[in-house]
């Protein structure tokens, strides 16, 4: 029993757990028929009940002398992007499938490091360069751009959808990043999910339409897309990845997209053809290479790290300069 009990608790499987209970997160959307308003606003709206009282216990022990002055606009800026990210994402979902989606949303591995390129003045490793051409060819391969009556309502413009996404997750992720720096990390996600939250609401109303009363059979589903993405994924994540490795960190938030299609193989009957699961491939191959070409060494014993997740599960993490490859989760 202690051995089982230590073998849980240990980073990798913490997590695996995270990236495995991530990866349901897009089947559960598909599955809940809500529009992308309404999807959106009622998995923030169901996470934070569980989220608040983390958030007031982590506030209770933080030093508020380290919030910085401008902590309100990065907040209010990180869930204004991450309300864009769960829109386009699950329209994505209903136009290139659940697994595909997932996947294409790792574009946000070349979108991190650039954003902090450019503001921070990061260097990008040559490794992150040489994956640039493999990533964006496997963008193209899995959207089916090059072929006729691939999976999906419209493959095309799901794509299309997916990149925006991963857009507004990137910048959500750097926001993220620079917010966490200062410690309280749960209680700005906590914010920046209420805040996301007000902005799906309106958002979803003007785009496709929200509907405040879906059923409790979309209300069940969205609420597991909640537990899974919002907190459980976000916890374990931020919780193990400090204390990974960043290759194995990496290599193990890779069980996220490659879950979401065995998943929505299995659940949704989602049947890619082969290009599109050879840019799925590639994709994913690319995503790894690119968030493991910096320090390999492990992490120093009590560090913090500067990870941070994506809300859906995605997260960014010490595991990789461009932020991990995406949990979707959203």
């Amino acid at each position: 029993m202690d051995g089982l009990k230590k073998y849980l608790r240990a980073p990798v499987s913490v997590m695996s757990a995270g990236a495995t209970a991530v990866s349901a997160s897009a089947i559960f959307i598909d599955l809940s028929h809500a529009s992308p308003g309404t999807a959106s606003f009622y998995r923030c709206v169901l996470a934070l009940p569980l989220l608040a009282p983390l958030a007031l216990r982590e506030r209770r022990h933080a030093d508020r002398a380290r919030r910085p002055a401008r902590q309100p606009l990065i907040v209010a800026g990180a869930g204004v992007l991450f309300a864009g990210d769960m829109l386009l994402w699950t329209q994505a979902i209903f136009e290139v499938g659940a697994g595909l989606s997932t996947v294409l949303v790792n574009a946000q591995v070349v979108m991190v490091p650039l954003l902090a390129r450019l503001i921070d003045g990061e260097r990008l490793h040559r490794r992150y360069l040489l994956c640039l051409p493999g990533l964006c060819l496997g963008v193209v391969l899995t959207g089916g751009v090059l072929e006729h009556g691939v999976a999906g309502t419209d493959p095309a413009w799901g794509t299309v959808h997916a990149v925006l996404a991963a857009v507004c997750y990137s910048g959500f992720l750097y926001l993220l990043r620079r917010g966490g720096r200062h410690g309280g990390i749960v209680g700005s996600y906590t914010l920046i999910i209420a805040v996301a939250a007000a902005v799906s609401l309106v958002g979803g109303a003007l785009w496709h339409g929200l509907d405040v009363t879906p059923g409790w059979p979309a209300v069940g589903w969205l609420a597991l897309t909640a537990v899974a993405g919002q907190v459980l994924g976000w916890l374990f994540v931020a919780r193990a990845a400090p204390r990974l490795p960043s290759d194995a960190g990496a290599a193990l938030l890779m069980l996220t997209p490659v879950g979401s299609l065995v998943l929505s193989a299995a659940v949704l009957s989602e049947r890619p053809s082969a290009l599109q699961l050879a840019g799925a491939v590639v994709m994913l191959l690319s995503a790894y290479f690119a968030t493991t070409g910096g320090d390999r060494s492990g992490p120093h014993r009590g560090s913090t790290g500067d990870e941070g997740e994506t809300g859906d599960g995605r997260a960014a993490t010490s595991c990789s300069v461009a932020g991990a490859p995406r949990q979707r989760p959203v």
